[in-house]
């Protein structure tokens, strides 16, 4: 049974720093009773933090991701939720467990308003420096004036035209940089004066919420009464008048389409439960990976695919622009660590690791290809020590130096495209096992990855040098 003791020397020290944090904090047994609430989730409610405890949460909380957390016993995490006083907080909430039982639940929730508003600025102003040689904002999009070139000309038009700004959609697979094009949109619009210099540019994941009720209500606010225990909310369209609203997965808003269907078509916003209209002067960007055709009403998809911003996954990029991508995270790489430890560092890539990199498929696009750069360099540079405070370092990526996860998108051709035709994909996971195994044999008869290479070329399988350098690397440290 999850509980405190009165009375308890170490559990009092333990209250008094929780009353200390700059977080909100509630702790709930199984049935969602409040055992706990620190000072800040009090005044969060208007309460004392006495008087909540042995109430259930919902009492204060009536959407509070706490309970969908003793209902599936696995922890939520939500970035951006709105308060009715216009800040925004992140929420995270974790299942409390005894061995298997689930006993409980407690949830930490901080003010993020100040820390996102910096961010942006940061953002907005480490973009503006990269691109006023050439001043145009997009200029900082690798594949602006290439692949990208006809995405970029329309996103410009959809809030330049003479006929006023238009709401937009982007889409591409997860990891192509839509969240990138819209700020670049919102800096645009600032600079062609469509925007004040202050507005605001409100972003939010609606896929993050477990179900499209809270999303709505986070989106497009609620009144008192609309839900027991629910009081005024602002949502994120009021705090974005005057600005942009960045909609990441749209489509699962679900059932409330159709809200966001009016406020485009009327600019009038109606909160979850209210009566009133609110008029706000918004410009909508949605974002989605899927099917526009398949998860969105019709009149909302004709209303916003007049400008349907398309992302490439990174697999129908150019070459030139891979290269400029992994020269653009090396270089960040290398600003981070003079920022932080004024470390002069200069990071070097082999060609035949660079190779391997620009040829490789990633699932996961632009934000895969990033992490794996990064994850290579870590693994080449030293750890950081006050000794190397004030230092030059260079410092080479070797084959030896890829991380783990790299094995999932190195572009292994097991057999000769000629042969593999239909083979099903157990055959080739077989096939892909039988190339391993080939190979630690030849190594472990003394053969280096250049003849092992040769060798399984010889017998009709396309592989590498490097390749199998690092399948030999990969089982050595799974050995250890």
């Amino acid at each position: 049974m999850l509980n405190f003791v009165d009375g308890d020397d170490n559990c009092d020290i333990l209250l008094n720093i929780m009353n200390s944090l700059g977080e909100g904090v509630n702790i709930v047994n199984r049935d969602g009773i409040l055992l706990y609430s620190n000072k800040l989730s009090g005044e969060y409610v208007n309460k004392n933090p006495e008087d909540m405890v042995g109430h259930h949460i919902s009492q204060f909380y009536p959407q509070a991701a706490l309970m969908n957390v003793l209902k599936t016993g696995k922890s939520i995490h939500f970035d951006n939720v709105a308060h009715d006083n216009g800040q925004i907080y992140e929420v995270k909430a974790h299942p409390i467990f005894s061995g298997v039982e689930l006993i409980g639940g407690f949830a930490v929730f901080k003010d993020v308003t100040e820390i996102n508003l910096l961010n942006k600025k940061l953002e907005e102003l480490e973009m503006k420096m990269f691109s006023n040689e050439k001043d145009d904002i997009f200029s900082l999009i690798v594949g602006y004036d290439c692949s990208l070139r006809k995405t970029i000309q329309k996103a410009k038009r959809s809030v330049g035209a003479l006929g006023g700004p238009r709401h937009s959609i982007i889409t591409g697979e997860s990891g192509t940089g839509k969240t990138m094009l819209a700020r670049s949109i919102y800096l645009y619009a600032k600079d062609i004066g469509v925007i004040k210099k202050d507005a605001p540019f409100i972003e939010v994941n609606c896929a993050q919420y477990t179900n499209s009720d809270i999303a709505a209500m986070e989106v497009f606010g609620c009144n008192e009464g609309a839900y027991t225990g629910a009081k005024d909310k602002k949502g994120l369209f009021e705090l974005a008048d005057g600005g942009i609203l960045f909609l990441d997965e749209a489509h699962t808003l679900d059932h409330y389409q159709n809200l966001l269907l009016k406020v485009i078509e009327s600019g009038y916003i109606r909160r979850i439960g209210g009566t009133r209209d609110r008029k706000v002067d918004v410009i909508v960007i949605s974002a989605s990976t899927k099917n526009l055709h398949h998860v969105l009403v019709p009149e909302l998809y004709q209303r916003l695919a007049q400008y349907e911003l398309f992302l490439p996954p990174l697999r129908e990029r150019t070459i030139r622009e891979k290269e400029e991508l992994l020269n653009t995270f090396i270089k960040k790489y290398e600003d981070d660590t003079k920022e932080r430890y004024n470390i002069d560092l200069k990071v070097k890539f082999t060609s035949k690791v660079k190779s391997l990199l620009l040829e490789a498929d990633y699932p996961r696009n632009i934000r895969q290809f990033r992490d794996i750069i990064n994850a290579s360099i870590d693994s080449a540079v030293p750890l950081i020590d006050p000794s190397l405070v004030k230092t030059n370092i260079n410092t080479t990526v070797d084959i030896d130096n890829l991380p783990t996860l790299v094995d999932e998108i190195i572009n292994t051709k097991v057999l000769d495209q000629k042969t593999l035709g239909e083979k099903a994909v157990e055959e080739i996971v077989r096939d892909a096992n039988m190339v391993d195994d080939m190979i630690i044999e030849l190594s472990n008869n003394g053969l280096g990855p250049r003849r092992i290479a040769n060798i399984l070329n010889e017998r009709g399988i396309d592989i590498k040098y490097y390749q199998v350098a690092y399948r030999l690397k990969k089982q050595e440290n799974e050995a250890k």
